[in-house]
């Protein structure tokens, strides 16, 4: 980076120090949160953050699973070099690689940059909620990057690419817009089984905003619908449940 790197903020209640970009970019957010405490990483396994910008969920799953090597993929280079300090800083550089790869390209270039089929054993995403055309791009150039796939067809490619890295048998979690749920499962189809989708709802009574997808690949095990995940109680204020994982106690 050549301008001054942000400050540092505290995150997950302390248990990792993040620099990020400032606000009106595309941080590290509530997302994230649930997406890092959903993970689920054992001793032992290799963890892909694909899609990682500055490295949040992916240093949370290293400090949380000291057994693990983690890779973080992210193609906006400002970003990546913010995740290797991040890394750097929280003491996990050692079992922690940054990889810049542009996820959605064609498997010779993936494989140039280092991202090998069949190479990880656990693979969390946050993928670009939006296809061209289906939103109002941010003119910030990093959060419009991170929220919107450039081509038609981003997301199928960005799942492809999923399976292309995870060993069979290895697991997927992801998080996305609770309306994007059967473009997900279509692009999972024939790939993935075990699948288990938990909505997420902001408040009991409301429709869910997101989903939490896990799924296995080459497994054929049934769909599970999970029970929803509530983010706020009648009070406004996070459920207890959530609060924990804000506070990085679910991981």
């Amino acid at each position: 980076m050549s301008a001054a790197p942000p400050p540092a903020e505290s995150w997950l209640g302390g248990r990792l120090s993040l620099r990020q970009p400032p606000r009106g970019a595309h941080r590290a957010g509530t997302d994230a949160v649930l997406l890092a405490a959903c993970a689920g990483a054992q001793a032992g396994e290799t963890v892909c953050d694909l899609g990682a910008g500055t490295g949040a969920v992916g240093l949370a799953v290293a400090r949380a699973c000291p057994e693990t090597r983690v890779m973080l993929v992210e193609r906006d280079p400002e970003a990546a070099a913010l995740a290797r300090l991040n890394a750097e800083e929280n003491g996990l550089a050692a079992r922690v690689r940054v990889i810049e790869a542009d996820v959605t390209a064609p498997g010779r270039e993936r494989r140039a940059a280092g991202l090998l089929p069949d190479s990880v054993d656990r693979l969390v995403t946050n993928p670009p909620f939006f296809e061209p055309g289906r939103h109002r791009a941010s003119p910030v150039a990093l959060r419009a990057a991170a929220h919107g796939f450039p081509e038609p067809g981003g997301l199928a490619a960005w799942l492809r690419t999923c399976a292309d890295l995870l060993r069979p048998g290895g697991r997927l979690v992801l998080i996305h817009r609770a309306d994007a749920l059967p473009a997900c499962l279509g692009a999972l189809a024939g790939r993935f089984g075990a699948l288990q989708v938990t909505p997420v709802q902001p408040r009991a009574e409301a429709p869910a905003i997101r989903v939490l997808v896990a799924g296995v690949r080459g497994s054929r095990a049934p769909f599970v619908l999970m029970p929803a995940l509530v983010l706020h109680g009648p009070d406004g204020r996070f459920t207890e449940q959530v609060e924990a994982m804000h506070r990085g106690e679910v991981l």
